[in-house]
């Protein structure tokens, strides 16, 4: 339904542009919320862009457009805008979006904008630029709500009123000691139900759940998806408190890992497609294909060995694309619930030969079956016992085998602190195709006696 309705509102837009109909399509720019905008955007010329964007009367739709762009889209954007607008839209933004932004730009064009910023804007993005991309220093958002200990309820209420009613998502207030050291938290719910003379260290909690700066993103998702909070502190190495990840940036995060993760383990990079070159997309496919390429090459002398043996029985080539095929897919099915329980924090490494007997039991079982089903219709077609033995055997074995691979080498990965992602493309299905034929020839050669 939602991309049904986009669908209709680019082709709207497009049609409108086509036609200069400008009073129309300010009505529909300034009826669309910026998310959707940012989705029409992807289908329009860079001209086209500044058009629309001219027309959006609200700076903060204009700030969400931003926030929202793909990644690279927004440099290319701000090319025909002025920097006076674009610094008076930076600065009705969240500090952790802007810092996502104007990382995005050159040196020079990052440093005009910072000049030109609000002192205590830039201050506050310029602390989280020297933090990396993908740690809880990068994606957190520096505006919270913290109070001391001694505060009371009616005291905490009137400054959420009046010194932090522009905070993005007060959903927590969190209690720091004279040292801005992070010593408990108190929820909206608690602060609105308790006497108003009761002080915050009387009712807060203690047990408060914080990440450091260093911490990576994805475990700070793992943290906030856990225990169903809706933003995590962030402290430092001292323990005091310096910002905030909300549950809107973890939603970011799992989508932008998710995505990295598949694209890893189709071996295109970690880029989105559109925002790639044709150079730079063939110049990150290569070495991934390359690796394919030498498998099939082996895979291509492993059948050579055996040629003797096709050119006596010429009809066991025919089960050689089935046995890889049932090999490939479920040694990529073992692969993918691996990376995929290691990216959510289901599977843990130590379960590493739990994990490896389950899958390898898996593959087994589904083996004997497609094997007893493979090796009827060989038995049907040819009439040869032996023939329909060996292809039943060789399909049970490349099963199990690729289930093994296929659970084993991600977990193996994780465990040396390398992406499993990267293990479940051409390396995981180009070990089994090279092992599904070695084993289909060497037990058919065995048990027809050729």
């Amino acid at each position: 339904m939602h991309n049904d309705r986009t669908r209709i509102l680019v082709d709207s837009i497009k049609r409108l542009l086509r036609r200069n109909a400008t009073v129309h399509l300010r009505k529909i720019v300034n009826k669309t919320h910026g998310a959707d905008l940012s989705m029409v955007f992807r289908s329009l010329s860079i001209t086209q862009q500044l058009k629309l964007f001219i027309m959006i009367e609200d700076i903060e739709q204009q700030g969400i457009l931003f926030s929202e762009l793909d990644e690279g889209a927004f440099p290319a954007l701000i090319e025909g805008i002025e920097l006076d607008k674009i610094v008076e839209v930076l600065d009705h933004m969240p500090t952790d979006d802007v810092a996502d932004l104007i990382g995005q730009l050159s040196k020079q064009k990052s440093d005009s904008i910072l000049e030109m910023m609000k002192k205590e804007g830039s201050e506050e993005v310029e602390g989280l630029l020297h933090y990396d991309d993908d740690t809880a220093g990068g994606i957190m958002n520096p505006d919270f709500v913290a109070l001391r200990e001694e505060t009371t309820a009616k005291e905490a209420i009137e400054s959420l009123q009046k010194e932090h009613f522009d905070v993005e998502m007060p959903f927590y207030l969190y209690v720091v000691d004279e040292y801005g050291k992070l010593v408990g938290v108190s929820s909206l719910r608690q602060l609105v139900v308790v006497p108003p003379e009761e002080r915050l260290k009387d009712f807060m909690s203690t047990d408060v759940f914080s990440v450091e700066t260093s911490m990576d993103q994805e475990e700070v998702a793992k943290i906030v998806a856990r225990y169903n909070i809706l933003a995590v502190p962030v402290v430092d190495e001292t323990n005091r408190l310096v910002g905030i990840v909300t549950v809107d940036d973890v939603i970011d995060i799992f989508r932008e890992e998710a995505t990295e993760d598949i694209l890893k383990m189709a071996g295109v990079g970690e880029e989105f497609v559109e925002t790639q070159s044709v150079i730079r997309s063939v110049r990150i496919r290569l070495p991934w294909l390359f690796a394919s390429c030498i498998g099939g090459i082996i895979a291509f002398f492993v059948i050579g060995h055996f040629e003797g043996s096709i050119k006596k029985l010429a009809y066991l080539a025919a089960f050689i694309p089935v046995i890889m095929g049932m090999g490939g897919n479920i040694g990529t099915q073992s692969s993918t619930i691996v990376v995929r329980g290691l990216a959510t924090g289901r599977l843990n490494i130590r379960d590493t030969w739990a994990v490896v007997f389950k899958e390898l039991s898996v593959g087994f079982i589904l083996g004997a079956f497609y094997g007893f089903m493979i090796g009827l219709v060989a038995q049907l077609q040819y009439s040869k016992s032996m023939l329909a033995v060996s292809v039943g055997l060789a399909v049970i074995s490349s099963m199990a085998v690729a289930a093994l691979v296929g659970s084993l080498v991600p977990m193996a990965f994780a465990r040396i602190n390398v992406d499993p992602a990267v293990a479940t493309g051409p390396f995981v299905t180009t070990a089994i195709d090279i092992v599904s034929v070695y084993f289909y020839f060497r037990i058919a050669t065995t048990l027809l006696g050729i």
